[in-house]
């Protein structure tokens, strides 16, 4: 039977219908995870600064009617409370939220973390049931604990960078915010792991996720390659992999990328753009010994590839299932038949210009998509206050000693 969070009514909409998440987090990996738990059914209560709310807010242009396209990519679904945690009236409204939460999220400084009393030891001891979740740079312990962390440089110290970019180039950092994208996707997959326990036996957790820690696990096989007796990486334009062929090439109009992932495969290939000699070459019969052509294999394949155009190439490697694609434009991303079918793109409700990106997860039992888009800043103050039980004159009070703020509208 499913619990009940003491706070606000259960959604029916996903397995996390009834967990209530209290959101201390802002830019874009902590805003991440808890996105993620509120397309599962959380109830995502984001408490933000008076007047400035969460920094990603100011993250432009593009800005849609006053509000950023970043931050609308990492908010739906969530409800936007403004306390202000320098007043003790506030301080006190916020351990309310956390007293009735299944989940605190968090990824503040730690030295104003302890200045609030909001560090792990101390919230796990007053609330044992909660679940904690602490977003990082660089983790809970270790000598850069205390270091703010970004995006591009846990890309640059994770080593991701050092193996990115063209061939001869210089480092490049991967062009998306992918360490806090992927580390809010472990800070869901762990939250979730740690609610299964919760509703089992009571017990909280620690979830501890950094942008290192990310980052790291995305350098796994490139770390256990080297180890193993791989020669130091260097940026090579994606053409380094394991596999052999496996990278992008010119046509005669434009690039795609071919991916060959076995020996059968490889004899499709050659044998479908017409490269015979190639395919009866017993020196280039497995991947070792691509691996150890590679460079005579691939100046033959790209002088071959651009004798035609990238459909006409794109036709013939479908045929025998080589994989192979396009490298595409974000414009012809956003129209990709198989992009539109799966609904990847979700407009804003009621917000013309702001859209988000449907999370990487299907499930069977969430039939209605939860898609509401992000809320102005303070938006659901007088909401949330309301459901913790405090008057229409209480919430005037604080109101007025500046310890809440009231909604304000869309940001200018």
């Amino acid at each position: 039977m499913m619990q009940r969070s003491p706070l606000g009514q259960p959604s029916a909409a996903g397995p996390l219908g009834g967990v209530r998440v209290v959101d201390l987090t802002t830019s874009y990996a902590g805003p991440t995870a808890s996105m993620y738990l509120a397309d599962l059914g959380a109830d995502v209560v984001k408490v933000e600064r008076p007047g400035i709310g969460d920094e990603a807010r100011s993250w432009g242009p593009p800005f849609s009617n006053g509000m950023s396209a970043w931050f609308a990519s990492a908010n739906r679904n969530k409800r936007s409370v403004v306390l202000n945690l320098g007043s003790a009236e506030g301080r006190e409204v916020l351990d309310s939220l956390i007293g009735q939460a299944d989940v605190f999220m968090e990824s503040m400084n730690p030295v104003k973390l302890e200045r609030l009393g909001l560090e792990p030891a101390v919230l796990r001891a007053r609330f044992p049931r909660l679940v904690y979740c602490a977003m990082s740079g660089y983790g809970l312990d270790g000598p850069e604990r205390r270091t703010p962390g970004y995006d591009l440089a846990a890309q640059a110290r994770s080593g991701l960078m050092s193996v990115t970019g063209a061939k001869g180039g210089p480092p490049q950092r991967v062009s998306t915010a992918l360490s806090d994208i992927v580390t809010g996707m472990s800070g869901a997959l762990a939250v979730s792991a740690a609610l299964l326990r919760q509703r089992a036996d009571g017990t909280g957790d620690l979830v501890d996720v950094s942008l290192l820690d990310t980052d790291m696990a995305l350098m796994a096989p490139r770390i256990s390659a080297f180890l193993a007796g791989e020669p130091e990486p260097e940026p090579s334009g994606g053409t380094d992999s394991v596999l052999a062929v496996y990278q992008p090439f010119q046509t005669g109009d434009r690039d795609i990328v071919v991916a060959i992932g076995n020996d059968g495969m490889w004899q499709r290939f050659c044998a479908a753009v017409g490269l015979p000699e190639l395919a009866a070459d017993p020196a280039l019969h497995d991947n070792a010994g691509r691996r150890a052509n590679r460079e005579r294999i691939t100046e033959v394949v790209a002088r071959h590839l651009t004798q035609r155009t990238a459909a006409q190439w794109l036709k013939i490697l479908a045929e025998v299932q080589v994989p192979s694609s396009l490298v595409q434009t974000l414009s012809e991303v956003v129209a990709d038949p198989q992009v539109e079918a799966r609904g990847h793109v979700l407009p804003a409700p009621g917000a013309d210009g702001l859209y988000s990106v449907r999370s990487p997860f299907r499930l069977a039992s969430i039939g209605q998509l939860r898609n509401s888009r992000c809320p102005d800043l303070g938006a659901h103050t007088r909401e949330v206050l309301e459901e913790l039980g405090l008057s229409g004159e209480r919430i005037t009070e604080l109101a007025r000693a500046g310890a809440i703020q009231l909604e304000a509208g869309p940001q200018e």
